[in-house]
């Protein structure tokens, strides 16, 4: 067997096939936005690969965005792994979270530096469906190694950065600038891996899921 076969069957190779047809619909999670969904190739949140959300500041409702696909995730008979938030800026608020249908018995709070380093970690044990996580911008080489663990654990990755970060290039198969306006959240979708740039108006997002980040 070839060295190059060997290549073909490594799980950080992409491959166009995969974001088109029933594979690329069936490996995603929807966003619970339905003019989000529209927009993302799949029709929701890639499951393999590293998600990247640049914010302005913490605290806009980016939490928020999350919510409907990690209920789901916890209503997925075939999904039992832990819902771990690595280095969130504010205490996860219980009862919010509760409201919004997250099993808190599966969540899993992580307070460690370097956060890269504690969310790879988490993605390597294979015992988490969703890694969440909160850092500043500090080596191209850890959102490499975050998308490749991504690739390979095959859980929802999603890692929280600043809005100037967005000026570094990053090997995030989906890149989101969220930002708040007059008329609520604004999503720009700077990079979608077998998708466009678009922008999409949430508007104002629930607030019971915004008081789960606080």
């Amino acid at each position: 067997m070839s060295s190059f076969d060997d290549l073909l069957r490594h799980p950080g190779l992409w491959r166009a096939r995969e974001q088109t047809g029933p594979t690329a619909e069936s490996s995603a999670l929807p966003t619970g936005y339905a003019a989000l969904d529209r927009c993302l190739p799949g029709g929701g949140w890639p499951r393999q690969g590293l998600i990247e959300i640049l914010v302005d500041r913490c605290g806009i409702g980016e939490v928020s965005l999350l919510m409907p696909a990690l209920a789901v995730l916890g209503r997925d008979e075939h999904e039992d792994g832990w819902f771990a938030w690595i280095s969130p800026p504010y205490q996860p608020y219980a009862p919010a979270l509760a409201a919004r249908g997250i099993d808190l018995r599966r969540l899993l709070i992580v307070r460690a530096q370097p956060a890269e380093w504690a969310m790879e970690q988490a993605l390597r044990s294979g015992a988490c469906s969703a890694v969440i996580g909160w850092a500043p911008f500090r080596d191209r080489q850890w959102l490499r190694r975050l998308q490749l663990a991504s690739e390979q654990s095959r859980c929802m990755t999603v890692l929280f950065r600043s809005l100037a970060d967005g000026e570094q290039p990053s090997p995030a198969v989906l890149r989101i600038a969220l930002t708040a306006g007059p008329g609520g959240l604004e999503a720009r979708i700077l990079k979608s891996r077998g998708g466009r740039p678009a922008t999409i108006l949430l508007g104002w997002l629930d607030t019971a899921a915004q008081a789960a980040a606080h």
